[in-house]
């Protein structure tokens, strides 16, 4: 990958944040283009993440942490709930060593680096879906596209047999990087 992972991560966040800061009161419950979430559970979804990354980073195992961060995270203050969780997520992933540290995962151990890889994969083409549904720009940082390309075309096809992403999506072939990047995620952009 050309960029710093963990930097990657951050900005991923960083520009999912800035979206979550935009939503206005009545969206919360607005449909995104991930199957069978609306705002609201995007948004918790990516706080949940969050807040697993510290945990596994440091190198607990998902049964140790237990269900501490099952159900609805974001409570009454839904954006200082994810600012809060991405910024620790953003610290636990600077940690001194976090990236070759064994991350234990619930289908089994990788490094650290992968794992903040995938978080960072999630987060930026969750910044898209969450821009859908909210209706505000939609274009992603050009630079994360690339190293998320670059990355996913080695692990797209064991996302979509673990059936964590839908069909590849059909795009023209001229389509930009990151109509391309969101097709392989099975996003109609």
């Amino acid at each position: 990958m050309s960029i710093d992972i963990r930097d990657a991560y951050r900005r991923a966040l960083d520009a999912f944040g800035q979206r979550v800061h935009l939503i206005r009161p009545g969206q919360w419950e607005v449909v995104t283009p991930c199957v069978d979430w609306d705002v609201r559970a995007l948004v918790n979804h990516l706080v949940n993440e969050n807040l697993w990354a510290p945990e596994l980073l440091a190198g607990r195992t998902v049964g140790e942490v237990g269900d501490v961060f099952d159900g609805d995270l974001l409570h009454d203050d839904p954006i200082k709930a994810f600012d809060t969780s991405a910024h620790d997520a953003v610290q636990a992933a600077f940690a001194e060593g976090a990236l070759e540290r064994t991350v234990h995962l619930s289908f089994g151990d990788v490094p650290g680096a992968e794992y903040v890889t995938e978080l960072f994969a999630d987060a930026l083409i969750h910044t898209w879906d969450l821009s859908q549904a909210i209706g505000v720009a939609d274009r992603l940082d050009p630079e994360l596209v690339d190293a998320c390309a670059n990355w996913f075309a080695g692990a797209e096809e064991a996302y979509r047999q673990s059936g964590v992403i839908g069909e590849h999506a059909d795009v023209p072939v001229d389509a930009d990087p990151q109509t391309r990047l969101l097709a392989a995620w099975g996003r109609r952009a």
